[in-house]
């Protein structure tokens, strides 16, 4: 790859279950970016990270759990989780509910609680 040319990867390589995919920056950029889909109940379980979490809700509502807290929050909002702070949330409704989790980290850093 040339200096200037952009790295361009189709979301289905990075699958790593039929519920997300996970592109990690690695040596390209500090970012890492998880693109999920959950069905009525799924998400992912409590865990945390040494750095903050940006959340884009973009279609469904996804109860949020943020130290112990509940948050309903749905298509078209972004949630912001400070590092260290336990964290998860579930799809409590019944249509699709697409997720993006954005870590500024160039690979996942993350401690699974449950």
């Amino acid at each position: 790859m040339a200096p200037n040319e952009p790295s361009i990867v189709a979301i289905e390589e990075l699958r790593r279950s039929p519920r997300a995919a996970l592109f990690e920056g690695g040596d390209q950029a500090d970012v890492s970016i998880f693109v999920t889909t959950y069905a009525h109940g799924e998400g992912p379980d409590q865990h945390l990270h040494p750095y903050p979490e940006v959340f884009v809700v973009e279609t469904g509502t996804a109860t949020f759990r943020v130290d112990g807290e509940e948050y309903e929050v749905g298509a078209g909002h972004i949630v912001v989780v400070p590092p260290e702070t336990p964290h998860g949330f579930k799809n409590r409704a019944e249509e699709t509910l697409h997720v993006l989790g954005i870590h500024p980290s160039a690979g996942v850093i993350q401690t699974d609680l449950e």
